[in-house]
């Protein structure tokens, strides 16, 4: 049973009681006789779903529907015409006012919960996938809270992970899921001290030993999750920083033995690092990161994926000019709130820095 109950919207007694002896035994509901009271019920009760008829006074149920999608607050919320309006043109009406369905009155009791049913199912497949987005963000964000000025990185380096995934052929939905994953590949941060994460220069061979545990520990938190999307996150998690010479770590794995997703990973986590300014090192022009990549082609990096970047370096760069804009844009709002900056930062190339 939903949490928030249905509106059930008409102007006529009987079809109202009608509904409610459908309905209430599976749903809590509420009701409203006219596309007035509906915007007042919504805003009241932040209905799950609501069912309405079309013809009604004072403001009929076309005018409501399009009120209710106007406003971000109720745009979300599916509606499903019931009436006795059966013309395909009423139909059509119905959808371009933003309707999810059309039910044509006397309404069929079996109908009525199947819709009901069905669009509450999709309700809650829509906010169980914006709550991973949100748990995405968070644990993006929490690997990085105790590294000094990472900003953007995750997010760009997703957008650049995902992009190397579709010119190898990925398709469309595993691309999505790549993006998603991707920002968590160092959520084992924040299982590292803050002291080594925020070193201004390189690690001792100790702190370095400690740091490389970021891995296993972002693989340990990720995998608890049965969900598609941490499954992946936690596969990269624990293999992005292998390497394809076998020289990588946490364990020395080479070649194709690698998850190519870990392999897509490095290569946009490195590039978007290179590229940025960090406490212990400059931002490198763009030619001397191309330079070092490629001198990785084949020890560090899958060669062919390494080939595949470089045949995209023009929309990679593009990549790069919208997240500048970005950047810039939020860190005029965050210097005129006195919050800081977003600063183009991210993981520094192992043998230049301390903390990749």
């Amino acid at each position: 049973m939903p949490t928030n109950p249905i509106l059930v919207v008409d102007d006529e007694p009987l079809n109202l009681d009608a509904m409610r002896q459908i309905l209430e035994r599976d749903y809590p509901l509420v009701f409203a006789r006219d596309g007035e009271e509906a915007l007042a019920a919504a805003a009241k009760h932040a209905p799950s779903l609501i069912l309405m008829d079309i013809q009604m006074p004072h403001m009929d149920g076309y005018a409501a529907c399009l009120a209710l999608k106007a406003q971000a607050q109720f745009a979300h919320i599916p509606v499903i015409f019931v009436t006795s309006l059966s013309d395909a043109w009423d139909e059509a009406r119905g959808f371009d006012c933003g309707a999810v369905d059309y039910i044509t009155k006397p309404a069929s009791p079996p109908v009525v919960r199947a819709r009901v049913k069905t669009h509450l199912s999709l309700v809650r497949a829509s906010q169980l996938e914006q709550s991973h987005r949100d748990a995405v963000h968070m644990l993006g964000m929490a690997g990085h809270y105790n590294d000094n000025d990472t900003g953007a990185h995750i997010w760009r380096m997703a957008a650049l992970s995902r992009e190397l995934a579709a010119t190898i052929g990925w398709s469309e939905h595993d691309c999505q899921m790549l993006e998603l994953a991707a920002p968590m590949h160092d959520t084992g941060k924040v299982g590292i001290p803050s002291l080594i994460l925020r070193k201004p220069g390189k690690l001792d061979d100790s702190e370095w030993m400690i740091m490389r545990t970021h891995t296993q520990i972002g693989y340990d938190i990720l995998s608890k999750s049965k969900a598609p999307v941490f499954r992946l996150a936690a596969e990269v998690a624990l293999r992005h920083h292998e390497k394809w010479d076998g020289s990588g770590y946490p364990d020395g794995l080479s070649g194709e033995k690698i998850p190519l997703s870990a392999r897509i990973v490095a290569i946009a986590d490195v590039f978007d690092a290179l590229t940025m300014k960090r406490p212990y090192k400059e931002a490198w022009p763009l030619e001397r990161v191309i330079d070092t990549l490629q001198e990785g082609a084949g020890t560090h990096f899958d060669p062919y994926l390494l080939k595949c970047f470089m045949d995209i370096l023009p929309r990679i760069y593009s990549i790069k000019i919208e997240w500048d804009a970005r950047e810039s844009h939020s860190n005029a709002n965050s210097n005129a709130n006195e919050n800081g900056s977003l600063p183009w930062h991210g993981s520094p190339f192992q043998t230049e820095a301390s903390a990749y």
